[in-house]
């Protein structure tokens, strides 16, 4: 997503407060990074899914030099209606009875639908855009397409583990939803868990995830407070297992390098009121980055890390 328009407030360099799991992340970081060398010798990209993130234009946005911004909430227009993707009946398994939604950035027809994405929609702290497009590679590769292939092989690995699984989007609507209706299906959902899927569209040089946490915030419709505990509990065992399962290191150019950011200008975070998290996969915009997040079988290791840091979320 990227952090272009007038409502960007920039992330907060503070340092975030360091838990058990956080330390063990950092822990993690140096084999990570081996891992990460390793992968990008022997690795090559393949096209099987994708999504985009960036203000509403009628072609993939441009490179940008800052973080990029992956939710943007519905507005006051009539959204188009179309029932939330859900799973099939849970299978047995230990995380049966559990709901978890995820949250692909971004919906591909966006580009379609710039007056209507640009709508402004009510997060709380101020107003937003409903959504935007989405970012994407040099080459093309939209967010929109990462996503929703990153969601899918989630909710299949999380259907094996016995959860009902429900997507706010399959690009199965024209546009959106919104980023206020993003929030809102979470909820009506009483998920469980609750995860947005993105990928940055920042500049060349500019690598690595993170994770997106909400901040506290009582403000108009918004009140996160009850969520913020748990939601980072959520986010520090979803960044450990990215970083084991893909090798991939905490980003080099948001936070403080342990790969967990909080903020309190997203709407899709700010009106949750379950355990939520956003995690940016990697920088389109730099080509090594993009080479991973290209390649299916990183997809699949990236869907893997952010399932399992759900899983160890859900069962405690």
């Amino acid at each position: 997503m990227s952090y272009a328009g007038p409502d960007f407030e920039p992330p907060q360099n503070r340092r975030p407060r360091r838990g058990p799991l956080t330390v063990a992340l950092a822990a993690l970081v140096p084999g990570a990074l081996l891992g990460w060398l390793v992968y990008e010798t022997v690795g090559g990209p393949g096209d099987d899914g994708g999504s985009g993130r960036a203000t509403a234009r009628s072609s993939p946005p441009a490179a940008s030099s800052a973080p990029s911004d992956d939710a943007k909430e519905p507005g006051a227009a009539p959204e188009p209606t179309a029932t939330p993707s859900a799973s099939a009946p849970a299978a047995s398994g230990p995380l049966k009875g559990k709901v978890v939604v995820i949250d692909p950035g971004h919906n591909p027809g966006n580009f379609q639908h710039a007056s209507e994405i640009n709508r402004k929609v009510d997060i709380g702290t101020n107003s937003k855009e409903c959504d935007t497009t989405g970012t994407s590679t040099n080459d093309g590769y939209t967010e929109a397409k990462f996503t929703l292939d990153v969601a899918h092989r989630m909710r299949t690995l999380l259907e094996k583990q016995g959860a009902t699984v429900q997507l706010t989007q399959d690009a199965d609507r024209p546009y959106g939803p919104c980023v206020d209706e993003r929030a809102r299906i979470g909820n009506q959902a009483k998920a469980d868990a609750v995860v947005s899927i993105h990928a940055d569209g920042s500049g060349a040089g500019n690598r690595g995830f993170h994770v997106i946490l909400p901040g506290s915030v009582d403000a108009g419709a918004a009140d996160t407070r009850a969520i913020v505990g748990p939601s980072r509990d959520l986010g520090e065992r979803v960044a450990g297992r990215f970083v084991a399962v893909t090798g991939s290191a905490p980003s080099n150019y948001v936070g403080d390098g342990g790969g967990l950011v909080t903020r309190k200008d997203l709407g899709g975070l700010n009106l949750s009121t379950v355990p939520k998290v956003f995690i940016e996969c990697g920088n389109m915009r730099d080509s090594k980055d993009a080479a991973l997040l290209t390649s299916g079988a990183w997809r699949q290791k990236a869907a893997q890390g952010i399932s399992e840091g759900i899983v160890s979320f859900l069962r405690g």
